[in-house]
């Protein structure tokens, strides 16, 4: 078996931005993608349409590391940007095993044997980059709770009200999207935007689509406090999602609580991804449970990541990038202390992660050799 100088899990923008980097530095390597085609996450996340924005945090002032990779400030719609990055691939014969669901790896003198659903892979360097896509569960009682995750077809919602859940950029993109369809059909019926806190967090790009679309006459229903409940099947063998959107407390344990009910097909829950604690437990990586004093940004019970300044997890030859470890992670300093440090799931920021962890393994490597 090839022992490759890295394997590469996950071909979004961090693991295609190692694998270029590899070629481009003579490496041996091969990029795994358990979907169809490169950018897999990105291409089953945007709703069709959406726009793809250059967006540099503000903490950098660098420009993008790949200029092949980084989406036109025209903020070209996500299919063009895929094509894009598809022809970025062939032009420059990127090594890419399509359909490889990674499951495993083991460790052992040579460097790590890496196990998919179908083959082994051999490494002497691990770059794990496939994202934060475990969706998180909706939290409802009931038999019915089979939800669409994103917009698969605006045709499917025309003619009939729809839910929206999710205060973030995903949902806000959909309800854009399908609020500028169901205008374009004649379609006036409302786009419940739903979400269980009083305040929605989006990008200042992304809100300037909706408050365009709103300008325009988009019937958008804002939906705050909105907690997704029960799901039931009704006396027609419908499944349908009932939300509670009002309480108020009548005293001595007497709540008047108001609520809707919509069809599940007409649901369309946008509340976002966990990050691979799971895997990273199962390949015995080291991280550190949230609580009260460690962490501002990672929510309270969850695990993050122990990282060094190349994203090299606790065990040597092992790195972790990009959407798989935001929205923060432990940063482990020189002199043995640890912080959080703030990592937003972007582009941009993937593919700098990428930069940095190839650079450290190319380093290694001619040490290696020397």
């Amino acid at each position: 078996m090839q022992i490759h100088d890295v394997i590469i899990i996950g071909a979004g923008p961090g693991g295609l931005g190692c694998a270029i980097k590899a070629a481009e530095s003579g490496l041996s390597y091969m990029l795994l993608e358990k979907g169809r085609s490169v950018f897999q996450g990105i291409v089953d996340s945007y709703p069709r349409g959406k726009k793809v924005y250059p967006t540099i945090p503000k903490t950098s002032s660098d420009p993008f590391p790949i200029l092949d990779l980084e989406p036109s400030a025209s903020n070209e719609p996500v299919e063009e940007y895929v094509a894009k990055i598809e022809a970025c691939v062939e032009r420059r014969g990127i090594d890419i095993a399509f359909n490889e669901e990674f499951q495993d790896l083991s460790k052992d003198k040579a460097g790590f044997t890496i196990i998919t659903k179908g083959k082994r892979y051999a490494a002497r360097n691990v770059v794990l980059a496939f994202g934060s896509n475990i969706p998180i569960d909706l939290g409802v009682y009931g038999e019915a709770k089979t939800i669409a995750r994103k917009l698969n077809s605006t045709e499917e919602h025309i003619g009939a009200p729809t839910l929206v859940l999710g205060g973030g950029n995903a949902a806000a993109d959909v309800v854009s999207t399908l609020s500028k369809a169901k205008r374009d059909a004649g379609d006036h019926t409302p786009i419940y935007w739903g979400h269980r806190k009083e305040q929605f967090k989006v990008n200042k790009e992304v809100a300037r689509d909706l408050g365009e679309e709103i300008l325009v006459g988009g019937n958008i229903k804002i939906l705050l406090g909105a907690i997704p409940k029960i799901g039931e099947v009704d006396e027609e063998g419908v499944d349908r999602l009932i939300i509670q959107t009002s309480e108020i407390a009548l005293g001595k344990g007497v709540e008047f609580q108001q609520g809707m009910s919509f069809p599940m097909k007409h649901v369309i829950a946008c509340i976002g991804t966990q990050g691979p604690a799971p895997i990273y437990e199962q390949l015995k990586l080291q991280m550190i449970t949230c609580t009260e004093g460690i962490c501002r940004i990672g929510k309270e019970g969850a695990r993050l990541i122990l990282l060094d300044a190349s994203y090299q997890t606790s065990i040597k030859g092992i790195y972790a990038i990009g959407g798989a470890i935001s929205p923060s992670y432990i940063a482990v300093e020189d002199k043995g202390s640890f912080r959080e440090v703030k990592h937003p799931n972007l582009i941009y920021t993937a593919i700098r992660d990428a930069q940095v962890a190839m650079d450290d393994i190319v380093n290694r490597i001619n040490n290696q050799s020397n």
